[in-house]
């Protein structure tokens, strides 16, 4: 089913305009046609189902009708990584955001020192949009930092649960009911002992992935899908 990420205040109206670079992916490259029917979504959660009403030359009109589903894990998953080299950082975010992260948050360190300028962040916040319409959420999730290790208590204040991957730690355990789910992921080479130290204060719980040493984007992906299931 094809779906559609829409400014949030358009998801209330009774008709929806398509223009410019959405036109064209859905009346070119996907070629749909008038009265076909596609999920319209705002990127906060919310989803309704919509009919092509008209198609010019340029611009098409969709009538939007009932809720649809969110498609929606049931439990929020904030990934806080180091940040890997941009191309596996665009591939890690795409999948992220297909798999039901809610934030990807890029965290740096010693051993992690790599920054992304602004418009690199364009280019991950637009392969985050991308996915979202792949896939048919209808939560976009939030690609931020490359923040600062100082920034790392704020980053998990919102989370009541938060794992470390850490070579050292158990198998992962169930996770906690729905409450909201930190995972950090370092860098190849592991955070500094001061770092893990930190972490571990902040009540971060070390979780195993196996004995093999995994890239940054292989790690995250690896326990996201342990922290979503039920």
């Amino acid at each position: 089913m094809t779906t559609l990420l829409v400014a949030p205040a358009e998801l209330e109206l009774d008709e929806v305009a398509v223009s410019e670079a959405a036109y064209r992916h859905l009346f070119r490259a996907r070629r749909l046609a008038r009265g076909e029917r596609l999920r319209v979504v705002d990127g906060r959660g919310a989803a309704r189902w919509a009919t092509v009403a008209r198609v010019g030359r340029g611009e098409a009109r969709l009538a939007l009708g009932e809720r649809a589903p969110a498609n929606e894990p049931a439990r929020r998953v904030e990934l806080l990584t180091a940040p890997p080299r941009s191309r596996r950082a665009a591939w890690l975010v795409e999948k992220a955001t297909e798999m039901g992260a809610a934030a990807v948050r890029f965290v740096g360190g010693e051993r992690a020192p790599r920054a992304y300028g602004p418009a690199a962040l364009g280019r991950l916040a637009r392969v985050a949009r991308s996915a979202l319409e792949q896939c048919g959420r209808s939560r976009l999730p939030e690609v931020t930092g490359v923040h600062p290790w100082s920034e790392l208590p704020a980053l998990l204040a919102g989370c009541e649960e938060r794992w470390l991957l850490d070579a050292a730690g158990a198998a992962a355990p169930a996770p906690r009911s729905n409450a909201g789910l930190a995972l950090v992921v370092g860098p190849e080479g592991g955070w500094t002992p001061a770092q893990r130290e930190e972490l571990l204060a902040a009540g971060c719980r070390p979780v195993g992935l196996g004995p093999t040493t995994l890239r940054i984007e292989t790690a995250a992906l690896a326990g996201l899908a342990l922290a979503l299931r039920d």
